[in-house]
């Protein structure tokens, strides 16, 4: 027998579907008669729905999996409307738990995460005001920065509505399905790149599905770190990862983006600082090597590489006036990056308490171009205030990560995982500051979730 709160839910519940249903019903029957496609679209959503609460954990870690291959279809705007799409399932999800009276699973990091995202709604609020240098000019760029923000909270939510219910290592390992589609693409690219016009950037630098080297390289860089981790302690089966770790580190270097390189080699010294030993060593020390002659090999390694040499950090003759003069010409990506960032500073002095607004910063500078410093770009957008906020916000996370490590048993899979993300989220801190990594979507997209779950264990007892 049904209690009367579970009966009350209940009802409520057929009463919110039957408003739901009624609705698609208008929604299909105006369709027909207007715009045929509408019908299709409606009944998908409709597939979707049923899909979703029929087998809810098949059909989050199914749209998880999918995100990375949605990127070339920017243009048509299928990211964004996936994410919106995600987002909406999230909240009709915790709406209809609420409506059961189910636990709804939740944590400190999430709440910390919520209230720092509802803080940046200040810089969506501002303008509306009429306050700043720019007023509404870049409003809609700061709603499309704000909601990609608010999506990987809500990605995050979702994700912990999976405790209890999948076991974290099973999930992990679910994921690794993410790279099918992009690592074909990107071997389609290597095959015959002529026919597929998105390689062709960047001297043909890999680009996949995620649109950008250095987007892609960074999503292989988190799946070279897991894939690491499943290596640490599997005893099955070991050539299957090795030949996936190998594979991943080759297209990885295809991708020839120097920031991916280097997060790469910050993540294996930081992994392997606490425990070091002389195997330990030398196999850091050879992985770092193999990728950094592979990619010095390539006519555009070697040209990056010289390209650091002539900036004013290894070139003495150089000071700031004459790299920002060099930058306008040279080529050097290196000279044009401090060229910007002083630009960014210059333009950062002018509205210094809060910046311009979210979204801004590639166009308040000469280039009118992204800033390749994340720090430099929160402080630019968003001010002092903004960029305290931040680095308060990276600091938490550590400080959760390290929290988990020390609740983990010693030896355990899910603390040898916390070792694993701390290393991770070292390299992607040191590589904000010189590329625009807080863009890279899939990148965060896929943190966040991993982050959501090395959490379930708090208490539980129920870690990888």
């Amino acid at each position: 027998m049904l209690s009367n709160g579970e009966l009350g839910a209940s009802f409520y519940l057929s009463v919110l579907m039957g408003l739901i249903g009624i609705g698609i019903g208008i929604a299909v029957g105006f369709g027909a008669g207007a715009v045929p496609v509408y019908v299709g679209l409606l009944l998908a959503v409709v597939a979707v729905l049923i899909f979703f609460f029929a087998r809810f954990e098949q059909a989050v870690l199914t749209l998880l999996v999918l995100r990375s291959a949605l990127d070339p279809f920017s243009a048509q705007q299928v990211p964004a409307a996936f994410a919106i799409g995600l987002d909406l399932l999230t909240i009709l999800y915790v709406i209809v738990q609420l409506l059961l009276r189910q636990k709804i699973n939740t944590d400190k990091f999430f709440w910390f995460f919520a209230a720092w995202v509802a803080f940046l709604g200040i810089w969506i609020v501002l303008p509306l005001v009429g306050w700043g240098l720019l007023g509404t000019t870049y409003f809609l760029d700061g709603i499309r920065e704000w909601m990609r923000i608010f999506s990987w909270l809500m990605v995050y939510l979702l994700v912990m509505q999976l405790k209890e219910k999948i076991h974290p290592e099973k999930a992990i390992t679910v994921l690794f399905f993410s790279l099918l589609v992009p690592l074909t693409v990107g071997l389609l690219q290597l095959a015959i790149p002529s026919s597929l016009p998105a390689a062709i950037s960047c001297n043909n630098c890999l680009n996949s599905t995620l649109g950008h080297p250095s987007t892609f390289g960074t999503f292989l860089f988190l799946f070279i770190s897991f894939t690491l981790w499943k290596l640490g302690y599997i005893r099955e089966r070991r050539w299957l990862w090795l030949t996936l770790l190998g594979i991943l580190a080759f297209f990885m270097v295809m991708t020839k983006s120097l920031t991916s390189l280097i997060m790469m080699s910050v993540f294996l010294v930081s992994l392997i600082a606490p425990k070091l030993n002389l195997l330990k060593l030398i196999g850091g020390l050879l992985f770092i090597a193999m990728v950094f002659y592979l990619f010095g090999s390539t006519e555009l390694g070697s040209e990056k590489l010289a390209a650091l040499l002539e900036t004013p950090i290894f070139n003495q003759d150089l000071d700031i006036s004459r790299t920002i003069l060099l930058s306008f010409g040279d080529g050097n990506s290196a000279n044009w990056r401090i060229a910007q960032w002083t630009f960014l500073i210059d333009a950062w002095k002018e509205s210094p308490l809060l910046g311009y607004g979210l979204g801004t910063s590639k166009y308040i500078t000469y280039f009118q171009n992204y800033a390749h410093n994340d720090y430099l770009r929160f402080l630019a957008e968003t001010g002092i205030i903004g960029f305290i906020s931040f680095i308060i916000f990276l600091g938490v996370q550590i400080g959760f990560l390290i929290k988990y490590l020390r609740n983990s048993p010693l030896g355990s899979p899910r603390r040898r995982l916390c070792v694993t993300m701390i290393s991770i989220f070292v390299a992607v801190i040191l590589g904000m500051a010189t590329d625009n990594v807080w863009s890279h979507t899939t990148l965060f997209f896929y943190w966040w979730l991993l982050f959501a779950i090395v959490g379930w264990g708090e208490g539980e007892g129920n870690s990888p």
